[in-house]
């Protein structure tokens, strides 16, 4: 079992016990957050950044950590998410592997990791930590709580949970809800884990370790985070040369397998694989509609935010864009003056980690009103 913490994180201690919305309580817990900027003495400029299934806090580089960040292009002086007139916060989720407390760390009442023990996972717990983290650093209201997808979920969770939490809201290929496929894909990824012998019900170790089943449920994932679109127009039906390809009769063939296994090999050991499954189920579990009855568009009419911007990528397919056109009209039937943007990104549900030619100037030319 091993966690991932990147040089320069910063850490909350929950408080303890910290009550999970299915049952249990963590002891002892905490968040791991890395922040830019300064925060004004009215501390009305906060920016928080909630994050999908697999970042760390580690969004951009800062003076803790000079290392380019996942979302570099975006935070920073003169960009997108400008650090000389926002303080930004980014948030390791609540669950991962990356610094916050989840199944890879210390039990405290066992001195072992929790592995499944740990107390179910929903992305409302992730919600009220993330909040912790703000109350913490002195924040009554952000000028701006951005959610990038499962942090799209959580985002929409700290505005339901935390009435006038943010004047604004930034949602990036998020959902209220999860959808069948989505639930499918996920579950086949968790089953890919489980059934591999090394998970062993949890009890693994860096010797004995679920690989097949975490580069399984990883190439997955990605197959679903890019669109058809973009596998076409980046491999086509180019074989491999004949010295890479595999010896195994039924090995890899093209150069789209070949480039699944290797960004699936990267992954595998810098994730916990008991980590990957609570994160995973705690989106399928996620649905607005049990707040209000079972209608999800009057789950999002319940929240109150002056103002909002759901943005997608016409090709994603795990995330679709009607999610984000049904959030923006969920939230303006609760008051809210929202906007959809529905970007041609060839790019699908990672769009947003990549297109900045198209996300950059959105997200800019929204924070630019505020």
């Amino acid at each position: 079992m091993t966690e991932f913490i990147p040089a320069g994180s910063q850490f909350l201690s929950l408080p303890s016990p910290f009550p999970m919305k299915r049952g249990g309580a963590l002891h002892g817990a905490r968040v791991a957050y890395e922040t830019w900027g300064t925060l004004s003495a009215e501390a009305d400029n906060a920016v928080l950044i909630v994050t999908g299934l697999s970042p760390n806090a580690h969004a951009a580089r800062n003076a803790g950590n000079p290392e380019p960040g996942w979302w570099e292009a975006m935070i920073g002086a003169g960009k997108p998410i400008d650090t000389e007139r926002w303080f930004v916060v980014c948030v390791n989720s609540l669950g991962s592997c990356k610094g916050s407390t989840g199944p890879a760390s210390i039990n405290p009442a066992t001195g072992e990791p929790y592995r499944l023990d740990f107390p179910e996972l929903s992305v409302e717990d992730g919600a009220d930590a993330a909040v912790a983290v703000v109350h913490a650093l002195g924040i009554t209201q952000l000028a701006c709580l951005v959610g990038n997808s499962m942090g799209g979920m959580t985002a929409l969770a700290i505005l339901l949970r935390h009435p006038g939490i943010a004047r604004s809201h930034i949602n990036i290929s998020g959902s209220a809800q999860a959808l069948p496929f989505s639930i499918a894909i996920r579950s086949l990824q968790r089953e890919a884990i489980r059934l591999d012998p090394n998970w062993n019900g949890g009890h693994y170790d860096d010797v004995h370790y679920p690989e097949s089943g975490m580069r399984m449920a990883r190439k997955l994932g990605v197959i679903t985070y890019r669109s058809a679109l973009e596998w076409d127009g980046r491999f086509g039906r180019v074989r491999l040369d004949s010295e890479q390809a595999d010896e195994d009769p039924f090995g890899l063939e093209f150069q789209v397998e070949s480039y699944l296994e290797g960004h699936a090999r990267r992954f595998v050991r810098f994730f916990d694989p008991n980590c990957y499954l609570y994160l995973s189920r705690s989106m399928d579990w996620f649905d607005l509609a049990e707040y209000a009855e079972g209608d999800v568009m009057a789950g999002l009419a319940m929240i109150r935010v002056p103002r909002v911007l759901a943005i997608g990528a016409n090709t994603d397919i795990l995330f679709p864009v009607q999610q984000q056109q049904q959030i923006a009209d969920g939230l303006r039937a609760g008051g809210a003056e929202a906007e959809f943007l529905g970007l041609e990104s060839p790019q699908g549900h990672d769009a947003f980690l990549v297109d900045f030619e198209r996300f950059g100037p959105a997200v800019r030319g929204f924070l630019d009103s505020l």
